[in-house]
């Protein structure tokens, strides 16, 4: 006897011999994209909840108040950290150099957690997730943020449109997204290392000045990840014939 012949049917479904059946669409990889990063987003906030629940979100310590250094420090880091995961997506969507699409793959992947728990953080506390006020006004001790020393010694203030220090402007953001090939590949390196400049020395000062734990290690967590990607992207930035921005 010989073997049973497929019907049209299934043949139609199997597709040609050898095939592995059909092809992804292409928008598909975008829902996935998306999807991966509100959960990680999600598990960030879950695990800001349960570790200001530890403390200082029990019934005989007191939350955070607004103004404190943990609130403003959440508050302002979230914002600051956002306009990185905005640079990093477009970056990782746009370039075809494998060594930017996972730098920026893994910027907006700690970062983008980093924000869920720090607005996990001010759930629990009862706060707005940004500040009605100017940023960094939680910072009011010397060395605050009217005179923050930054890595090397330079001296960042707050820069064009009130932005914090490091922070892209809606005018070099938009010169981003006109740049395409290695050209966008330098300017995104040479945003992304003065937004990450930027940002240290409020971690710093979040982490010298704040008793609450979790805070303490979300701060140290921070200056490693993005002390180890400054020096990446100082490397790239050589490795293609480019020079960092000025400091902001």
């Amino acid at each position: 006897m010989t073997e049973a012949e497929p019907s049209p049917e299934t043949a139609d479904a199997a597709g040609p011999a050898g095939s592995a059946g059909p092809e992804r669409p292409n928008w598909s990889r975008w829902v996935i994209i998306a999807g991966t990063l509100v959960a990680v987003l999600l598990a960030g906030a879950a695990l800001g909840l349960f570790a200001a629940r530890l403390s200082g979100g029990d019934s005989t310590t007191a939350s955070p108040e607004a103004g404190s250094v943990e609130v403003g420090f959440a508050q302002d880091m979230s914002v600051h950290h956002l306009q990185a995961v905005t640079m990093a997506n477009w970056a990782r969507d746009h370039t075809a150099d494998p060594e930017v699409r996972q730098l920026a793959f893994d910027i907006t992947s700690t970062q983008t957690e980093q924000v869920g728990r720090m607005k996990g953080w001010l759930m629990l506390w009862d706060q707005p997730e940004q500040s009605i006020g100017q940023y960094m006004s939680w910072m009011s001790e010397p060395g605050g943020h009217n005179g923050m020393q930054m890595s090397g010694g330079a001296t960042s203030v707050p820069i064009a449109d009130g932005l914090m220090p490091g922070m892209a402007t809606d005018a070099e953001l938009a010169k981003l997204r006109t740049l395409s090939g290695q050209a966008m590949d330098v300017y995104f390196l040479q945003l992304m290392l003065r937004h990450h400049q930027g940002g240290v020395p409020m971690a710093e000062y979040a982490q010298q000045h704040t008793s609450v734990t979790a805070v303490k290690q979300l701060c140290q967590s921070i200056l490693t990840s993005q002390g180890a990607e400054m020096a990446q992207m100082k490397q790239m930035l050589q490795a293609r014939g480019a020079q960092p921005l000025p400091a902001a």
